[in-house]
C-alpha cells in the first residue's frame, strides 16, 4: 500500500498552512455574499451590473493564468502566497473605507474585484505548485484531502455566518471579516519554516512565451496530464451547463420553494465535505487510478439524477438531494486524487505552469458553457438541458478510461518512457 498515515497532524509546517488557508476560506464566504450585496444594497446596481461584477472576477483566470504559471515557476511561492494574501487584505479594506467615507461606486467594485480576481490567480496556481515541496510524496493525498475538506466546511458554515455579518454590521462592514482572514492566513505562511527548493529566476531563461508553450506541451504530450485536462475541462463544462439551468427548473417546472431548493443544494456541500475525507481511503482501497475513474462515473450517476426527478415533491426532493450528494461527494474525491496525482506527476521547476495551464483549460470553457445552457434551456427545454449535461459528465470518464490513469495504482513518479 503506498499511503500510510503520515503523520501530517504532527507536520507543524502544514498545520501552519491548513489552519490559515481555513480561515481565508471562512472569510472569502463573507466576501461571496457581501460584495455583491454592496452592490445590490448599498449602491443600488442593475442587473447587469451585478452580471459585470461577477464576470470582473473570473476573466483574469483566462487573461493571467498562464503568465502566472511561468511566474509561479520562477519566484519562491510561499513568497508569492503572502503577497497574494496581504495584497487581497489591501484591495478589499478599500470597500468599506469607501462606503464609511461616502464615495463607493460600482465602477470602485469593478476595478476591485477585478484585481482580487488577479490575485487570487497567483494563490491558486501557486498554492497548487507549492504543497508538494512541503510535505512528502506519500503525504500529498492526505494534504490534499484536509485543504478540500476545509473548502466543503466553509461551503456548509460560511453562507450562514456571512448572512449574519451582513445583517449585523452591513454588506461593505462584513468585508471587514475577509479582510483579517487573509492577514491572519500570511501569519500564517510567515511562520513556515521550512525552505523551498531553488527556483530558476536568474539570467539567461528563456522568453515568458517560450515557457508559456512548454508548459502547454508537457500538459499536451503527457498522456496523464493531458487526460486528466480534458476530464477537467469536460467536467466543468458539462455541469455548468446543468447549473446554469438547475435553479429555474427547480422554480418553475418542479414547484420548489427557495427554502426546499437550498436544502437541496446544501446537500452538495455536505457530500463534498464527506468526499474530501473519502479521497484517501479510496485511493488506498481501489488504486489513486480506479479512485479517479470511479469517482467521475459515479458523478455521472449522481448528475442523472437531477432530471430523472420528477413528480410529486416527496420524490422529487430526496432524489434532489441524493443527486447533489453523490455530485459532490465525487467530485471531491477525483478532485483531490488527480489533484495529487498531477502534483507527484509533474517536475517541481513545472509545477506552475502546470497547474496554471490546466487551470486555463478547464476554466476557460465556463463562459460559453453558461452561455449554452441558457440557450438549450430556451430551444430543448430546461429538463432536456439537465439530461444533456447529466450524459456528459457520464461520458467524461472516457478521457480517463483511454488513458493510462486507469492502471495506475500509486502515487510514483512518471518514469521516462511517460
Amino acid at each position: 500500500m503506498f499511503l500510510r498515515h503520515s503523520g501530517l497532524w504532527r507536520h507543524a509546517d502544514f498545520l501552519k498552512l491548513w489552519a490559515g488557508e481555513t480561515i481565508s476560506l471562512m472569510g472569502s464566504q463573507v466576501t461571496l455574499l457581501a460584495l455583491p450585496l454592496t452592490a445590490i444594497l448599498t449602491l443600488h446596481a442593475t442587473p447587469m451590473q451585478v452580471g459585470i461584477l461577477g464576470a470582473t472576477g473570473y476573466i483574469p483566470m483566462l487573461l493571467v493564468s498562464l503568465f502566472v504559471g511561468v511566474w509561479v515557476d520562477r519566484f519562491p511561492r510561499r513568497t508569492l502566497l503572502l503577497i497574494s494574501d496581504i495584497g487581497q487584505a489591501l484591495l478589499l479594506s478599500v470597500v468599506p473605507l469607501m462606503a464609511l467615507l461616502g464615495i463607493l461606486q460600482i465602477e470602485y467594485l469593478y476595478v476591485i474585484n477585478f484585481l482580487v480576481g488577479i490575485l487570487t490567480v497567483f494563490f491558486g496556481v501557486a498554492y497548487q505548485s507549492y504543497l508538494p515541496t512541503l510535505i512528502e510524496t506519500e503525504e500529498v493525498v492526505e494534504g490534499n484531502s484536509k485543504l478540500e475538506a476545509s473548502g466543503a466546511f466553509a461551503e456548509v458554515a460560511g453562507p450562514g455566518i456571512a448572512g449574519t455579518l451582513v445583517q449585523v454590521m452591513t454588506a461593505p462592514l462584513a468585508i471587514v471579516a475577509d479582510v483579517v482572514s487573509f492577514l491572519v492566513s500570511a501569519l500564517c505562511l510567515g511562520l513556515i519554516r521550512r525552505g523551498e527548493p531553488a527556483q530558476s529566476a536568474g539570467k539567461g531563461q528563456a522568453s515568458i512565451w517560450s515557457q508559456i508553450g512548454e508548459g502547454l506541451q508537457v500538459v499536451g504530450r503527457n498522456p496523464v496530464l493531458r487526460a486528466i485536462a480534458s476530464c477537467n475541462a469536460s467536467l466543468n463544462f458539462f455541469n455548468i451547463l446543468s447549473y446554469t439551468v438547475f435553479t429555474l427548473y427547480a422554480i418553475s417546472e418542479l414547484h420548489m420553494s427557495p427554502a426546499l431548493l437550498g436544502l437541496t443544494i446544501a446537500g452538495g456541500s455536505v457530500g463534498a465535505l464527506v468526499g474530501s475525507f473519502a479521497a484517501t481511503p479510496a485511493a488506498k482501497w481501489f488504486g489513486i487510478g480506479r479512485a479517479i475513474v470511479g469517482a467521475v462515473c459515479l458523478e455521472g450517476l449522481g448528475a442523472l439524477l437531477i432530471p430523472l426527478a420528477n413528480g410529486s415533491l416527496w420524490l422529487v426532493i430526496p432524489m434532489f438531494i441524493a443527486g447533489r450528494f453523490l455530485m459532490g461527494g465525487m467530485d471531491l474525491i477525483y478532485h483531490i486524487n488527480q489533484l495529487s496525482l498531477r502534483q507527484i506527476r509533474t517536475p517541481n521547476h513545472l509545477q506552475g505552469r502546470v497547474n496554471a495551464t490546466i487551470r486555463f483549460i478547464a476554466g476557460g470553457v465556463v463562459a460559453f458553457s453558461s452561455l449554452l445552457g441558457g440557450f438549450l434551456g430556451t430551444v430543448i427545454g430546461l429538463r432536456a438541458t439537465l439530461f444533456l449535461g447529466a450524459g456528459g459528465v457520464c461520458l467524461s470518464c472516457l478521457w480517463l478510461i483511454c488513458s493510462p490513469i486507469w492502471k495506475i495504482a500509486d502515487l510514483q513518479p512518471a518514469s521516462k518512457s511517460e
